[in-house]
C-alpha cells in the first residue's frame, strides 16, 4: 500500500497516510482563503484508520460555512496547518495536499463554494 508523508514546514509535525485519498477537493470558500492566504485551500481525504500523526499539534475549531464543525491542527512551532477533522465527514481526516510537497500528487476532483472562486481560478475538469 502507498505511502505518503506531509509535514509542516519546520518538520516538526508529521502526518502519514496510507493508500490513495479518497477524495481530493478544492475549496474557495473565504474561511479557506483566510486560512491558506491563497484563493483556495486543497484538501485531501483520507480513512482516519490510515493516517498517522506524530509531533505536537494546537487545535482551532470554528463552523464551516456549511454548518458543521472543523478542527484544524496546527503546528505549534511554525504555526502550518498541516491537517483537519470535518465533522462532514466523520471517520476522515483532510491533509493539506501542499504539506505532501509532491509534484505527483493527485488533482481535485472537485470544486466546492465555486461561488465565491476568484474569477481568473478556472473550475476543475471532470
Amino acid at each position: 500500500m502507498k505511502e505518503r508523508r506531509a509535514t509542516c514546514a519546520c518538520g516538526q509535525l508529521e502526518v502519514t497516510c496510507r493508500g490513495e485519498p479518497e477524495l481530493v477537493s478544492r475549496c474557495h470558500c473565504m474561511a479557506c482563503q483566510r486560512r491558506t492566504g491563497a484563493p483556495f485551500g486543497i484538501a485531501a481525504f483520507f480513512d482516519a484508520r490510515n493516517v498517522a500523526v506524530t509531533g505536537e499539534t494546537n487545535v482551532f475549531r470554528r463552523i464551516s460555512d456549511s454548518g458543521f464543525g472543523i478542527a484544524f491542527h496546527f503546528c505549534p512551532d511554525c504555526g502550518s496547518n498541516v491537517l483537519w477533522q470535518p465533522e462532514r465527514k466523520p471517520g476522515m481526516w483532510a491533509v493539506a495536499s501542499g504539506a505532501f510537497a509532491d509534484p505527483g500528487f493527485p488533482a481535485p476532483t472537485e470544486d466546492s463554494f465555486a461561488e465565491t472562486r476568484h474569477p481568473w481560478v478556472g473550475l476543475v475538469k471532470p
